[in-house]
């Protein structure tokens, strides 16, 4: 039999969910049984991706820019009104623009977009949502979708391993400040998923390379794990939906690791 948590309607807002990794946790929420808003730069992305989700449930879209202050908190205050409260976040971001590049080739604007994209967004979010999730004395829960590769970088990314290395510690400083008062964060390190995002990153690999794209994909990617295969996503969407619910309150804090064995790292 095939059981699935049920979110009982839970209202989720889900970041940078047009395409990729945050369309398809977007889409195993609403399997679900979750309320969901998604978001992204793009409102074409966003209406098309809305069409796609609507049969598998409750879902409306906003515009953002992640790393502008004001779609913030347009984001936080629309998503309110369109889910009437927003019960948790999951926090995904997409690529640095320069990416795939090494620190030597990196401008100070593409590390400060670095820093914007993958500390300071999720960062002020969490402060707008913890700020309105204590003055309305509601729970929430907050779950930053990170990589494996903080544990151990791969030098193509090494700007954006080492920003969302501080959700780490976002995460666990949360819990435990806000934990007592029904206000939980986790960190869940992903491996490799099959994105247009992954595929592109390593296609400018192989090209720089001079090899296939699809021996690149073989040796960098199914080849680093004993499944030989990248992530499903029911297996990524029925980890963020146990996090969301209260079966995983005592786990308020952690960093989960789903590599396939990808890493020679093991869970913080």
């Amino acid at each position: 039999m095939d059981v699935k948590i049920d979110l009982g309607g839970m209202g989720v807002l889900v970041t940078a969910s047009s395409q990729g990794i945050g369309l398809n946790v977007a889409r195993e929420l609403l399997k679900r049984n979750a309320r969901v808003v998604i978001s992204s730069r793009s409102e074409e992305n966003l209406k098309r991706a809305a069409e796609e989700l609507s049969s598998y449930g409750e879902v409306h879209y906003v515009r953002a820019d992640l790393k502008e202050k004001g779609d913030l908190e347009k984001l936080v205050k629309e998503a309110w009104e369109l889910l009437d409260g927003v019960d948790a976040l999951v926090w995904n971001a997409g690529n640095v623009r320069c990416e795939p590049c090494l620190p030597h080739e990196a401008t100070y604007m593409d590390w400060l977009e670095a820093a914007l994209l993958h500390l300071v967004a999720p960062g002020y979010l969490t402060t707008l949502l913890v700020q309105t999730w204590l003055e309305r004395k509601r729970k929430g829960v907050l779950v930053y979708l990170s990589s494996s590769s903080v544990l151990e970088p791969m030098p193509p990314l090494l700007l954006a391993d080492a920003t969302r290395a501080g959700l780490v510690q976002l995460a666990k400083g949360v819990s435990r400040v806000y934990g007592r008062k029904g206000i939980r964060a986790y960190t869940v390190l992903l491996g490799s998923f099959d994105t247009p995002g992954a595929r592109e990153n390593l296609r400018a690999i192989a090209e720089e390379r001079e090899e296939p794209f699809e021996a690149v994909w073989e040796r960098e990617v199914l080849g680093r794990t004993p499944l030989h295969r990248t992530g499903r996503w029911e297996e990524l969407g029925s980890l963020v939906a146990f996090l969301l619910s209260g079966e995983a309150e005592y786990l308020l804090g952690s960093t989960i690791l789903i590599d396939g064995a990808m890493t020679r790292a093991v869970n913080l």
